[in-house]
C-alpha cells in the first residue's frame, strides 16, 4: 500500500452516521462505537447511497421508490450515512423550463436526509447529459448562454446553502483521452474557462460548500486522470475554489481492477483536494443469477476500493450508486449486465456488503 494506514477506523454500524471531520460541517454526528481505543485517533469514512427514481432518468418516466417503497427508505436508514440525489438536481428535472425551476423532488430528498441526520451531496451543475431540450436548442448568444448557467448555478446552490455540503460542479467534462468534451453545450460554445466561472458562482452562492470535479474512468493513473490533475492544478493556481475530486467508480468484473487507485487518489490529495468515491458499483455479465464466483470477485473489488480510500487521509466518503439492484441504472445501459450493487433486488446484503463492512471496520 502506498498510503499509510490510519491507527483506527470507526466500525460502520447499520443506521449510524459516520462522518469524517470536515465532510459536512452541518451534520450532527450520532453515537457510534469506535473500533479504536482512542476515539481522537479514529478517522471515519461516510458510506452514502444515491437516491434513485424520484424524478426522471433521461427524460422518461420511472418508478418512484423514494416515495412509494417503504422498504427502500428503510434500507437507506438502516445501512447508509448520506445521500446523493441521482437525478433530481440535474437540469432536466430541476430546471425543465427556462424560466421555471422545479425543486419539489430535490426538496423532498433533502428534507428526508435532514430529518435523519444524513449529509447530502449535490449532483450535478455542469454536465453534457440529461439537459432539457430548451437548453440545447442552440438559439442563445454566448452571453445569454453564460447568463443561463450563472443563474442556474446561483439559484440551485443558493437554495440549498447551508444544507448541501458538497457539489459536483463540473461532471464528466473530459473524454477518455483527456480532451474537453465537445458534447458539453457550455464548454463547446464558451471554452474551458466556463468551468472556472461555474466554480466561482457556486462558491459565491455557498462559500462553505466543498466543490468537486467528478468523472468516470479516472480511477487509475492514465491520460484522463492525468488531464484532470493538470486541470485541477491550473484552476487552483488561478485561485478557483476547487475543493475536491470525485472518482465515480463504475467498475466491472470483466475489466482489470484499477491497481493504481490509491496512488491516483494520493496525488490529488497532494494538491490539497478532498477525495470521494462518488458513484461506486461493480457490474457483471449475467446468464441468470450471479454465481458464487462472481459474487466473491465482486466483494473483493468493493473491499479493495474501500481500502484504497481508507489509505488516503483526504478520501472521506464512498457513495454506492443505485442500491439495491432493483434500482440500479446498470441493466438499462449495459445489455446483459447487472447485479452491480451490494444488495440483491429485495435488499438482501451480498458478500460485497460484508466486504465493505470488514474493510471499513478493520484496524491495522
Amino acid at each position: 500500500m502506498i498510503g499509510r494506514r490510519h491507527p483506527g477506523v470507526a466500525v460502520l454500524l447499520a443506521g449510524v452516521l459516520l462522518v469524517v471531520p470536515g465532510l459536512d460541517r452541518r451534520t450532527t454526528v450520532t453515537a457510534a462505537t469506535p473500533a479504536a481505543t482512542d476515539p481522537a485517533s479514529a478517522r471515519r469514512v461516510t458510506l452514502g447511497s444515491s437516491v434513485v427514481g424520484f424524478g426522471h432518468l433521461l427524460g422518461s418516466g420511472r418508478a418512484q421508490p423514494f416515495v412509494t417503497d417503504p422498504a427502500y427508505r428503510q434500507l437507506l436508514l438502516d445501512h447508509f450515512d448520506g445521500l446523493t440525489p441521482e437525478n433530481q438536481l440535474k437540469w432536466e428535472v430541476v430546471h425543465p423550463v427556462q424560466d421555471r425551476y422545479d425543486f419539489g423532488p430535490a426538496d423532498a430528498i433533502v428534507a428526508f436526509a435532514e430529518e435523519h441526520g444524513m449529509p447530502v451531496r449535490g449532483h450535478a451543475l455542469l454536465w453534457h447529459n440529461q439537459n432539457p431540450a430548451w437548453l440545447v436548442a442552440d438559439r442563445y448568444t454566448d452571453d445569454e448562454l453564460r447568463d443561463i448557467l450563472r443563474d442556474h448555478v446561483t439559484t440551485v446552490v443558493g437554495r440549498y446553502a447551508g444544507r448541501i455540503g458538497q457539489w459536483d460542479v463540473a461532471n464528466e467534462i473530459l473524454d477518455d483521452a483527456g480532451n474537453a468534451r465537445s458534447e458539453n453545450p457550455f464548454i463547446a460554445r464558451l471554452g474551458m474557462g466556463i468551468v472556472a466561472d461555474a466554480f466561482r458562482w457556486a462558491h459565491a452562492a455557498d462559500p462553505d460548500a466543498t466543490l468537486f470535479l467528478n468523472d468516470y474512468n479516472v480511477e487509475a493513473i492514465g491520460p484522463k486522470s492525468d488531464a484532470y490533475l493538470a486541470l485541477a492544478r491550473d484552476l487552483l493556481a488561478e485561485g478557483v475554489p476547487v475543493g475536491g475530486f470525485g472518482v465515480q467508480g463504475h467498475l466491472a468484473l470483466q475489466y482489470p481492477f484499477p491497481s493504481t487507485l490509491e496512488a491516483n487518489l494520493q496525488r490529488f490529495a497532494d494538491l490539497g483536494l478532498e477525495l470521494a468515491i462518488t458513484e461506486l458499483d461493480v457490474r457483471m455479465r449475467l446468464a441468470g443469477d450471479p454465481t458464487d464466483t462472481q459474487l466473491t470477485a465482486q466483494a473483493d473489488i468493493y473491499r479493495r476500493v474501500a481500502e484504497a480510500c481508507l489509505a488516503v487521509d483526504a478520501c472521506t466518503s464512498i457513495t454506492l450508486w443505485g442500491s439495491p439492484d432493483a434500482y440500479s441504472w446498470v441493466p438499462g445501459f449495459f445489455a446483459g449486465e447487472g447485479a452491480a450493487t451490494p444488495f440483491d433486488a429485495d435488499g438482501t446484503p451480498k458478500p460485497a456488503w460484508d466486504a465493505l463492512q470488514e474493510a471499513l471496520g478493520r484496524i491495522e
